[in-house]
């Protein structure tokens, strides 16, 4: 295999911090190039500078052997360069077709835009990836693991030499992991150089050819897949032979703090959530699965307020929830996590400070003016509390990893003071360090007497997290298990399921 693209001594300095230090990386071509590293490793930063949206500060880029200078995405883009990142970068008010061509557009003579041409390739680019999309939907109506689909045939219109994928899979159903694995094999046998960036060690075993381990900026571990196993990537990842992130605690649970009856959700014709019922204890962290699309983030949006013309009757501590919006539901004890962290959990322009008191102002209020120094003293504290790890907390949110910025909107809504913690997708798009940390915090909030309600795709965290499951089919509950009692054959089997199984809620 060829090496198509080259870092040397590839350097990037921003202010109160160095990204990455001294670099060295080959991008071999035909291969998947698997990039692997904590959050705040330099991974990000690396493939920014290769995608042309940051420059290196010291170091050199060789492409066939020639050095190249990107100074911007335009120039790696006429040097065969592609990126599909992390956070969706898509426009909610466009046509699937006007994102995928967005700066790109097919023409007619030059001038006008040639829609029909548009439309045609967008429908290839969705059969190639067997989704049944069509052209002229708006991005915004489509769920999250469509819109990744969006953003991965964007880079595919782009005919890339190399091609970059930065957490591909985070929002992604299982059968279309598998069509984007078939996607992968075939652009490596058309000779497409990939780097491939995901937290799911399986996925890095799985489809690797070769692997790069960064840490703190530089590179601790460069090899092919052969003989590669999941200790020596956790050791080169944070120089310790294993972590054991998700281990679950006991302690005894407190009286029933929230109660969901029959709980509907109707969308075109349907149900999203169809009759939903379930209860919580105090202390308890209580796990919900399902494959995309079962209605898990939907109920959670139920509870929290944002569908007001959801049916079905909810109570937190014996108390019923009257209120139908958001700031209402948050001042009677519930607050959300969302899925989306950078479009619905925090506002990127403002400072980690802003975003961490923004749904408590009234505890950082005096009369009507902000007390800053109280502000900060509590901000401080959560910084602590949760080990977010900043130079200043006045810092943009956006200068923050993932896990980092996860943990912010933890802070945020614990500042609320929440009876009801609700937490959907918690670890996604955040390594195995930060997910540690992440379940280190959740059964600390639980060992404390808070209720939780998590919603995950990852069996494993499921398993060893949750003190009772419930399972999502279609909308319905399809499964109810105590965690002494579930199995991953169970869950999966009632994940598949088209109907509710009528099994007894547990007792509270």
């Amino acid at each position: 295999m060829t090496v198509g693209l080259q870092i040397r001594g590839g350097t990037k300095v921003y202010p109160g911090t160095k990204a990455l230090k001294s670099v060295d990386f080959d991008l071999h071509m035909g291969a998947v190039n698997v990039l692997i590293g904590e959050n705040g490793a330099g991974k990000s930063t690396m493939m920014k500078v290769i995608a042309g949206v940051e420059q290196l500060t010291q170091g050199r880029i060789l492409m066939d052997g020639a050095e190249v200078h990107f100074n911007g995405p335009d120039d790696a883009r006429r040097h065969g360069i592609g990126i599909v990142f992390q956070e969706l970068n898509l426009f909610p008010n466009l046509t699937v077709a006007e994102n995928i061509f967005m700066g790109r557009e097919r023409t007619r003579a030059g001038v006008d835009i040639d829609m029909a041409a548009q439309r045609r390739e967008t429908r290839a680019l969705m059969a190639r990836l067997e989704q049944d999309i069509d052209p002229d939907t708006l991005l915004g109506d489509l769920r999250v693991g469509q819109q990744q689909i969006v953003e991965i045939a964007k880079s595919l219109a782009q005919h890339a030499r190399i091609l970059i994928l930065d957490e591909p899979t985070s929002a992604l159903s299982a059968a279309e992991v598998e069509i984007l694995f078939r996607v992968i094999d075939d652009l490596r046998r058309q000779g497409v150089g990939i780097v491939y960036i995901s937290h799911r060690l399986e996925e890095l075993l799985r489809i690797g050819d070769h692997i790069t381990v960064l840490r703190d900026g530089r590179i601790t571990g460069a090899r092919t897949m052969d003989g590669v196993d999941l200790p020596w990537i956790v050791e080169s990842m944070i120089g310790e032979a294993s972590k054991d992130y998700a281990k679950a605690t006991d302690h005894p649970f407190g009286p029933e703090v929230f109660r969901a009856e029959e709980v509907c959700l109707p969308r075109a014709g349907g149900m999203v959530v169809d009759h939903v019922s379930l209860s919580l204890r105090a202390g308890e962290i209580l796990g919900i699965y399902g494959l995309m699309g079962a209605g898990r983030t939907e109920f959670l949006e139920c509870v929290i307020g944002r569908h007001p013309h959801a049916t079905g009757r909810m109570f937190v501590e014996d108390r019923p929830l009257k209120s139908r919006s958001v700031a209402g539901r948050i001042a009677q004890g519930i607050a959300l996590i969302p899925e989306d962290r950078k479009n619905d959990g925090l506002v990127q322009i403002l400072s980690i400070r802003e975003n961490m008191t923004l749904s408590s102002l009234d505890r950082v209020t005096t009369g009507i003016h902000m007390n800053l120094g109280a502000e900060r003293r509590t901000v401080a504290d959560f910084v602590r509390r949760l080990t977010v790890k900043i130079a200043s907390m006045e810092n943009p949110v956006s200068s923050l990893s993932g896990g980092n910025q996860q943990k912010v909107v933890i802070g945020k809504a614990l500042m609320t003071k929440p009876r009801v913690l609700l937490m959907d997708e918690p670890s996604r798009g955040i390594d195995i360090g930060a997910k540690a940390e992440v379940f280190r915090v959740m059964r600390d909030l639980a060992a404390e007497g808070l209720g939780i309600i998590f919603v995950t795709s990852d069996l494993e965290e499921l398993m060893a997290l949750s003190d009772r499951i419930v399972v999502m089919s279609n909308g319905r509950v399809t499964g109810r298990f105590d965690r002494k009692d579930a199995t991953e054959t169970l869950v999966v089997a009632a994940s598949a399921k088209g109907h509710a199984l009528h099994q007894k809620e547990p007792a509270a």
